[in-house]
């Protein structure tokens, strides 16, 4: 499929002003742009301006609300409940992290889990926020019931994403962002443009049938927990799946397993909630409320060369680290630019002309 590149101030430009066109202010428009390119530059196409349009559709249906009045309604010295008023969660996270940050800077360590919010992106980027402060920053939600647990047909989890990131040294940070399923939907969504077949073990089809069709979520089918079936481990991604629910949602106060509202604004919503929008859980710890910084730092330069220098298998080049891949993206997309394919670019012209917009001039 064809593509086209454009540039991150092409693409931040026009994404800030289609947020503000749905009523955000400056500031939120600023940081739900920052918030969404960031998985363009991290090369997590799926989550990145592809989605803008569905966020703009949420907005349509009422379900975002682009002026919300964010708040703390519970806290302690090292915790607190945020209720995002049903704003975007591209700016709802970004705020509750910085409440974990101050708060870690303080007492050593701050837990925020969040309430009435919506989609918020990639955990890395709230995760990150933590890193310029010498703290380790860690990032979860909860999302729209696409995942069957193991040994069940119906869909009770989201892809439940987890994200630790940790500073180094001299060597890069430690950035390990990932679903708690085999994959996410929106590698679906990538594959369904490409028109290719998704591997084993990623998706079931309505009967519980291992799947190849990247459109089998919308025939009945259900994505499926990291480790694609029982005897490859998917009761542990389940698991996993069920740990982030529990933190995210339960905690917090939002919905849970397969009440969460589904990101796809014609996806009815649920008849019943037990809670509030999605909920999200963001946390940070100051390294030196552990152990000199320092030293921290220094040892995970060592712990990084040791596994940069593990002997690796024939035939393959290096043994990676996470966050790797998405920070060379990153130094390589924001020179050269960043690849859309056909159907986003169609995308994002609809909502120029919906909103009377210069498209990416």
């Amino acid at each position: 499929m064809p593509e086209q590149i454009f540039s991150y101030q092409q693409l931040f430009d026009f994404t800030k002003s289609v947020f503000q066109k749905i009523g955000c202010s400056t500031e939120h428009a600023e940081t739900a742009t920052k918030t969404l390119l960031s998985a363009d530059l991290r090369g997590v196409d799926s989550h990145g301006v592809a989605r803008l349009s569905g966020y703009v559709r949420l907005w349509e249906a009422k379900r975002v609300n682009a002026t919300p009045d964010i708040r703390i309604i519970h806290e302690t010295p090292s915790t607190a409940v945020v209720d995002g008023d049903s704003g975007l969660g591209l700016v709802v996270a970004p705020f509750a992290m910085q409440i974990a940050i101050e708060k870690a800077k303080n007492v050593g360590t701050g837990w925020v889990s969040v309430q009435h919010s919506n989609h918020f992106g990639i955990a890395a980027y709230h995760a990150m926020m933590a890193l310029e402060n010498e703290m380790i920053g860690i990032a979860m939600t909860n999302a729209s019931p696409l995942v069957a647990p193991t040994f069940s047909i119906d869909k009770m989890l989201g892809t439940n994403p987890i994200c630790v990131a940790a500073p180094a040294g001299d060597e890069p940070a430690f950035v390990a962002d990932l679903a708690t399923t085999t994959a996410a939907n929106g590698k679906l969504e990538i594959l369904q443009r490409k028109n290719l077949q998704t591997p084993d073990g990623w998706v079931q089809d309505k009967d519980g049938n291992i799947s190849n069709d990247p459109n089998a979520l919308k025939t009945g089918g259900a994505l499926l927990p990291l480790g694609g079936d029982r005897d490859h481990g998917s009761h542990k991604g389940y698991a996993l799946g069920a740990i982030v629910d529990i933190f995210s949602g339960l905690l917090s106060g939002a919905n849970y397993a397969p009440w969460v509202p589904p990101f796809p604004a014609y996806v009815p919503m649920p008849s019943q909630q037990p809670g509030k929008g999605i909920g999200h859980f963001l946390g940070a710890m100051r390294i030196d409320a552990f152990r000199p910084a320092a030293d921290f730092k220094k040892s995970m330069d060592h712990w990084i060369h040791g596994f940069r220098n593990a002997k690796t298998i024939s035939g393959q080049e290096k043994v990676l680290i996470p966050g790797d891949p998405e920070r060379e993206f990153e130094v390589e997309r924001m020179r050269d630019g960043i690849p859309l394919v056909e159907q986003v670019v169609t995308d994002l012209k609809t909502l120029a002309e919906n909103f009377q917009l210069s498209f990416l001039r």
